[in-house]
């Protein structure tokens, strides 16, 4: 899958099968249910979560939280606007994907 398949595949009622659960929660932040994404986000203990979830916390606006999981995983909070931090989180959990 590449990010135009990701983005195109938002048309559809359910994330495509065999997404990471960062991948998911990208998904479901893009159809607009924060909440959902942020369960993804809290099902992972790695790196791809803590970057979901630092994404997720400055999007809703809670910039104390969001850099607190900047720090975890070793990242400056994104100056990147949220649409182009979304982009790049995509690039590089499907890239992950890839490997």
């Amino acid at each position: 899958m590449d990010p135009i398949a990701f983005a195109d595949s938002l048309a559809e009622p359910d994330p495509p099968p065999g997404l990471s659960l960062a991948l998911q929660g990208l998904w479901w932040d893009a159809k607009g249910d924060w909440e959902r994404a942020h369960a993804c986000a809290q099902e992972r203990e790695d790196t791809d979560g803590m970057r979901l979830h630092a994404y997720l916390h400055r999007k809703e606006g809670d910039l104390s939280n969001a850099s607190y999981w900047y720090r975890r995983c070793e990242l400056t909070p994104s100056e990147l606007t949220l649409d182009q931090e979304w982009e790049e989180l995509v690039r590089a959990f499907l890239k992950q994907r890839q490997n």
